[in-house]
């Protein structure tokens, strides 16, 4: 494995009563904050109320930017910065999901920015080495963006989704209360977490670099977490443990810990990212179907021993097989969880999608290095075909 630096420095405050600090930590970054929010779930489920009386305590002046979208636009990070830019904010508050999350976090960054355009940052036209101060409150569990380095954006014009990262775009602090996720759909937390699981399997397990054991072991006991709790969420929305036990593997299978040693490009996210960026389908939904066609089409003698130890550790998969009976048989129970447990729908075409992009969405997914190097190298003839077994 290779050498690492460990660091993540988002202070969190985890569990039903912890909300009543955020007056205290965010009256440390100033007196303006910019509170971001997506469709108004928060204010059904009381929460906006919540956090506006907490703001009032610490004495805040607050701004407003809601209507963030699930897979969120370029043009409303330009708003929110030109917001901040505007009013002097001291400080971003983000109340929702991984989306809203991701947005602020594009919105602190670009408020720091000389330009106008968040795309410049993403693209890497421009560097900005600072961002505005960003603090949390997590309603939803998928992303793990309340404690990472980075987000997605999207540019709906180019048909594009494109991700940013800094370090600094770590959020200072952030607030996990598991009942703040009790009203989040079957549907939702189905595919939260299949986005879940799949950053376990891109960023780090699904690999075929060197790395240290323990870690792999820590991905597994991560994915065995969400096959035990998220079938329970789902039947039983308000289950305190299966919440919190779903929030709290959101946010280690993406806060850097698991990953270290390893880097590789992660497959299944970057084709998945073409499917919202096209066609602004569920990301965790699009995830779950492609990762099965992706293990699928390469699996081989060299990486079956591997997925095979997924199937034993992770679903149960008798340990007698060989590495390639065994390997499909995890694979088929992978798909059994995602379509059958969790109930999402199994192919693109039950989401209204057919394969006249598929070429360009192939293209687009291996970037300016016309290949994706992971767990195998994949260039985009291999991609549209994972995307057409998809179908």
């Amino acid at each position: 494995m290779k050498d690492f630096v460990f660091s993540n420095t988002t202070k969190v405050y985890f569990g039903k009563d912890q909300l009543h600090h955020l007056s205290e930590e965010i009256a440390k970054f100033g007196k303006k904050v910019l509170l971001v929010y997506g469709g108004g779930s928060i204010k059904k489920i009381g929460l906006y109320d919540k956090v506006i009386a907490e703001l009032k305590k610490a004495d805040m002046t607050v701004f407003e930017l809601g209507g963030v979208e699930p897979n969120p636009h370029h043009t409303t990070v330009n708003k929110g910065a030109a917001l901040c830019k505007k009013e002097g904010i001291d400080v971003l508050l983000a109340v929702g999901g991984g989306s809203t999350i991701d947005a602020t976090k594009a919105m602190a960054a670009t408020a720091k920015y000389e330009g106008d355009d968040c795309w410049d940052i993403i693209t890497g036209k421009a560097f900005v080495p600072d961002n505005l101060p960003i603090v949390a409150v997590l309603t939803l569990s998928a992303t793990g963006s309340e404690m990472d380095i980075g987000g997605v954006i999207s540019n709906v014009e180019l048909n594009e989704k494109q991700p940013i990262f800094g370090p600094t775009l770590r959020p200072n602090v952030s607030f996990l209360d598991p009942t703040n996720t009790f009203s989040v759909n079957a549907y939702q937390t189905a595919s939260g977490s299949a986005d879940i699981m799949a950053h376990v399997f891109d960023v780090a397990y699904f690999t075929d670099q060197e790395e240290m054991d323990m870690l792999t072991r820590m991905q597994e006991e991560v994915l065995k977490t969400v096959v035990k709790y998220a079938p329970v969420a789902i039947e039983k929305p308000d289950d305190y443990e299966a919440r919190s036990n779903l929030m709290w593997a959101s946010s280690w299978a993406l806060n850097g810990f698991l990953f270290s040693g390893v880097s590789q490009d992660a497959i299944a996210h970057m084709i998945e990212h073409e499917l919202s960026a096209f066609y602004n389908i569920t990301h965790g939904h699009g995830l779950a179907i492609i990762i099965p066609r992706w293990l699928t089409y390469i699996l081989s003698d060299k990486t079956a021993p591997k997925i095979k130890r997924f199937g034993v550790n992770v679903l149960g998969v008798d340990a007698s097989l060989s590495d390639m009976d065994g390997a499909k048989a995890a694979i088929a129970a992978l798909e059994k969880f995602y379509f059958e447990t969790l109930g999402l729908q199994s192919r693109l075409s039950d989401l209204g999608i057919d394969d006249k992009n598929f070429a360009l969405m192939a293209k687009k997914a291996c970037s300016a290095k016309g290949k994706l190097v992971g767990f195998t190298t994949l260039t985009p003839a291999d991609v549209e075909e994972i995307f057409k077994m998809s179908l």
